[in-house]
């Protein structure tokens, strides 16, 4: 039986700069999931924030192997190496154009300076891991003499597999599996190595294309979980179910999941392309998808605690700042969302004007939700009963009742954390008062009595500075 390897470039193609971090994870976490053989990851480009997206996708990547692009350069290389090495078998994936027209359209350069930077990368890739992958961009477009010179340099140079692309999509399927066979048979080296398609489709037979190329000795295709410009996973996964036995061929993806992975990732592209974002509360995040890190300084932490619209003291940033170094140094990262929490903890500790004495939350599917707070103030003791649009509503709106004002709630966040039954639940609230944001943090072991710790946090911070 022969493997055949999928390879997903959803995360290499798509437009990775308007997918938010958490997107980036959930797809990798997905396809994983899915039992894909390599997860394709784009070349570096916008420095720290790029760096810290690979790492993260290689500490959640259990099963597939991550192909991260280099650039055209020996130190890109390197950079790349840096932010893949953790996961596990981390590929170097190098891509450099074949034909003459696209050497002088992406490098400004001839055939014999390709072949050269071919070689050079290829070995540089090779010194930092065994698993280095070339791409030959516009192959069917290359002039054949030259194309064959440039696999076997790879190869000679360390590669362990060579991929071919048509680039411009216009291959029809006996062509593609004549042009595979052509070149397996004028590059002895291939033998020995693994040989891949990227097909596109722009004569929209690109899924047939990938079919014939695997007849004819294709071994590794290049594919997509969502809708892009390659075959899909769905239109692979139907070939090799119906025809696989038969042809001797064998393939790892876990196709009882694949309609629901399927599913989930085309919602999440499209949702994306349409401007928003499934992670998205359906309010302003304020920079959901800043990312810091402990070698971050006070300085660069105070723009982001900034930009989600805390205008805090020195010595509140200062106790921020060593709240974040703290987590910071026990993770990769530390989220725009987790700075809004470290803010709610560590700044503005203020005297409780309000105590919560006691509530009483009821809900069901028969009857409106009911809250019957009682606070103090200035040992007073103050009720509130109100009904609302679930419990926490009911819980806000009692509150609102007993201190006579609303304030605009600008969010409203809440997770676990600790698991179990018992677990303890964390809420954050961020009230808005003369265009101030106040953030107030609450733990409970039920989420509705963390919501109105959290409240009322906010709520003394806010009586507090006098608005």
């Amino acid at each position: 039986m022969k493997i055949i390897q999928i390879s997903d470039v959803t995360l290499r193609k798509a437009d990775a700069a308007s997918l938010s971090f958490k997107e980036r994870v959930e797809i990798a976490r997905t396809l994983d999931r899915l039992g894909v053989d390599e997860i394709e990851l784009p070349a570096l480009r916008d420095g720290k924030a790029d760096v810290l997206s690979n790492k993260t996708i290689a500490s959640v990547a259990s099963s597939a192997r991550l192909s991260a692009a280099v650039g055209l350069t020996e130190e890109s290389v390197e950079r790349t190496w840096e932010s893949v090495k953790d996961a596990r078998g981390p590929m170097l994936h190098i891509m450099l154009p074949a034909s003459s027209v696209q050497m002088e359209y992406l490098c400004h350069k001839k055939a014999p300076a390709i072949l050269e930077l071919a070689r050079t990368l290829t070995a540089r890739a090779r010194y930092y891991t065994e698993h280095v992958a070339f791409s030959a961009l516009d192959a069917t477009r290359a002039e054949e003499d030259f194309l064959c010179q440039l696999a076997a340099a790879v190869l000679e140079a360390g590669a362990e597999s060579v991929t071919l692309c048509d680039t411009a999509g216009i291959m029809t399927p006996d062509e593609c599996a004549a042009f595979v066979r052509d070149i397996r048979k004028k590059v002895p080296a291939l033998e020995k190595a693994r040989l891949g398609v990227e097909l596109h489709d722009g004569l929209k037979m690109a899924a047939a294309c990938a079919a014939a190329a695997i007849d004819a000795g294709a071994e590794v295709v290049k594919a997509s979980i969502t809708p892009l410009d390659v075959p899909s996973i769905p239109d692979l996964s139907a070939y090799l179910s119906a025809r696989g036995e038969e042809k001797g061929l064998r393939w790892n993806l876990r196709t009882t999941e694949l309609s629901r992975a399927a599913g989930q990732l085309q919602w999440l592209m499209q949702t994306q392309r349409s401007g928003g974002s499934p992670f998205d509360s359906g309010v302003d995040d304020g920079g959901t998808n800043i990312c810091l890190t402990a070698g971050d300084s006070i300085e660069e932490m105070v723009k982001v605690v900034l930009h989600l619209g805390y205008d805090l003291g020195e010595e509140d940033n200062a106790r921020v700042y060593e709240s974040f170094q703290r987590i910071a140094a026990k993770k990769h990262f530390v989220s725009a969302r987790e700075l809004d929490a470290i803010v709610a903890s560590s700044a503005m500790q203020v005297p409780s004007t309000y105590r919560i004495i006691n509530y009483v939350i009821t809900c069901g599917n028969m009857t409106s939700a009911m809250a019957n707070l009682t606070l103090e103030k200035d040992g007073e003791k103050r009720q509130g009963v109100c009904a609302g649009d679930g419990p926490v509503d009911a819980a806000f709106l009692a509150i609102e009742q007993i201190i006579g004002h609303h304030y605009e709630l600008a969010d409203y966040q809440i997770q676990t954390v600790t698991e179990g039954r018992e677990a303890m639940g964390s809420a954050l609230v961020k009230l808005r008062s003369n265009g101030k944001l106040y953030s107030g943090n609450g733990l409970s072991t039920d989420v509705i009595g963390a919501s109105i710790r959290a409240y009322i946090s906010a709520l003394n911070k806010i009586i507090y500075e006098g608005n």
